[in-house]
């Protein structure tokens, strides 16, 4: 193998760049941040898609459909290599033969964009995406000019990355691994001088064997914290009280109840706000309202303003920054209403977050009827692992809509996931639930049962064959 070199100044030196699996949502963004900064970018990807495809596309960079040796023909100073991407890829293999240097996408991150910055490190199996974007649009609303680089679109920006010419960078730490030649977290890349877990759970079953072994990434992750910086965790999670105990950097406890050092104290629900009081051991630190569902994304405000705050802003600077956030795209995003009928698009997959979700958007609509559709699409949730976890998820829905998982025949027979038995299972607690095989059969299914004023909460990790606009022109 024959990584990239570090160079005196990167940046200021020209230089070609090919991305394999560019249209990745954090593979995009570095290509755009490569772009930005001079690089001639070049990308290729299996079945090209938006919306990364468009914004590239857009960006001026080419885009290469499917892995063929000969995309490597211009032959590029570096190669940026996803994490999807095995050592058979075709172009992978004529990198070797070139001799190509290349790195993850962890590593090019860091090498070329964070260098000298103070990386300020959202983790946690859930919240990640909400709580850094979050982090990023307070520092960017108080004049700091953060860099970043999120996993979803931020509305204050309309894009997930910015090079930003502030002391601070702001990553979502994926405990996912990095790359065919690096199985570790990517994570694990990054040395953090304040640092966020909102949560730690069994997940990514396509690499982790078990909640311990998940445990095991993220006591790494916080051994490699300096002992100067702060960790927020929050204690809802049995897992993160575990793992805290054996940090030897600074803590700060967060959740609803009184044993966390930070909390959150009297949450109110009055759409599109969500009000509330932040005591720090038992002193009024603020009062502050967002445009934010649930009380997990109290949680997530929770950890920011923590950071924040020992970042040296003022409550009045983090105060304007929650107020004026706009939202990250599919997170609890509307796409529109049609007839009556909201229809509102999430990225919940993991059992938990479905939960939260709903029961957040219920707690937005209390009156209203919610209509939960959901696509097990994720590696963890097309598996039988979470089949009875799921069956606690929609308690809070009125009517639940389940689509039979794509590409099941990559899952072993034994181990995959049944919407069938969902759907019977939810039925028998008393929910009105239906399976489909298709995208198709549940739109039919909506267009006629919704009735004016139902929600509808579109739930999945993927496109789902863009049922939300495809609904709302049905209806």
């Amino acid at each position: 193998m024959n990584p990239i070199q570090q160079k005196a100044d990167p940046l200021s030196l020209p230089k070609s760049v090919h991305l394999i699996a560019i249209c990745g949502t954090g593979m995009g963004a570095l290509a755009g941040m490569f772009k930005d900064a001079g690089f001639q970018v070049s990308g290729s990807d299996h079945r090209v898609y938006p919306p990364m495809s468009i914004f590239l596309e857009g960006a001026g960079i080419k885009i290469m459909e499917g892995f063929r040796p000969e995309n490597l023909a211009h032959r590029p100073d570096l190669v940026v290599v996803g994490n999807a991407v095995s050592r058979d890829n075709p172009e992978i293999v004529r990198m070797f033969e070139m001799d190509l240097p290349y790195l993850s996408f962890p590593q090019a991150l860091k090498q070329f964009f964070v260098k000298d910055k103070k990386l300020l490190v959202v983790a946690g199996t859930h919240g990640k995406t909400t709580t850094a974007s979050l982090l990023a649009w307070i520092l960017e609303s108080a004049g700091l000019d953060p860099g970043f680089m999120i996993g979803g679109i931020l509305k204050n920006f309309d894009r997930n990355y910015k090079t930003g010419a502030g002391p601070y960078f702001i990553v979502e730490g994926d405990e996912y691994d990095t790359a065919f030649f690096d199985k570790g977290p990517k994570f694990l890349h990054y040395i953090p001088s304040r640092a966020i877990i909102t949560s730690v759970e069994f997940d990514h079953a396509d690499i982790y064997r078990d909640l311990d072994h998940v445990k095991q990434a993220f006591l790494s992750f916080i051994a490699a914290i300096p002992s100067g910086s702060l960790l927020a965790a929050c204690n809802h999670y049995p897992a993160v009280l575990e793992l805290i105990r054996k940090a030897s950097c600074r803590t700060a406890m967060y959740g609803l109840n009184e044993r966390a050092g930070w909390r959150i104290k009297d949450p109110a629900f009055e759409p599109p706000w969500a009000q509330f009081i932040v005591m720090n051991n038992d002193e009024c630190f603020g009062q502050f309202r967002a445009p934010l569902m649930g009380e997990h994304n109290l949680l997530n405000a929770l950890s920011v303003i923590i950071v924040a705050h020992d970042l040296g802003l003022s409550v009045e600077q983090i105060a304007k920054g929650l107020e004026t956030f706009k939202g990250v795209k599919r997170r609890q995003e509307i796409r529109g209403e049609k007839r009556g009928v909201t229809v509102i698009d999430d990225f919940a997959h993991h059992p938990t977050a479905v939960k939260e979700t709903i029961g957040a958007v219920r707690a937005f609509y209390p009156n209203k009827r919610l209509v939960a559709v959901f696509e097990p699409r994720s590696n963890s949730s097309r598996r039988n692992i979470f089949q009875r976890e799921y069956s606690h998820s929609f308690d809070r829905a009125d009517l639940v809509c389940v689509r039979k998982p794509t590409l099941l025949e990559k899952i072993p027979v034994g181990e995959r996931f049944s919407s069938e038995r969902l759907a019977s299972d939810l039925g028998a607690c008393g929910i009105d639930a239906h399976w489909f095989p298709d995208t198709d059969a549940i739109i039919d299914f909506l267009k006629k049962h919704v009735r004016v004023e139902d929600i509808v909460l579109i739930m999945s990790n993927g496109g789902f064959d863009n049922i939300h606009e495809r609904l709302l022109a049905a209806l």
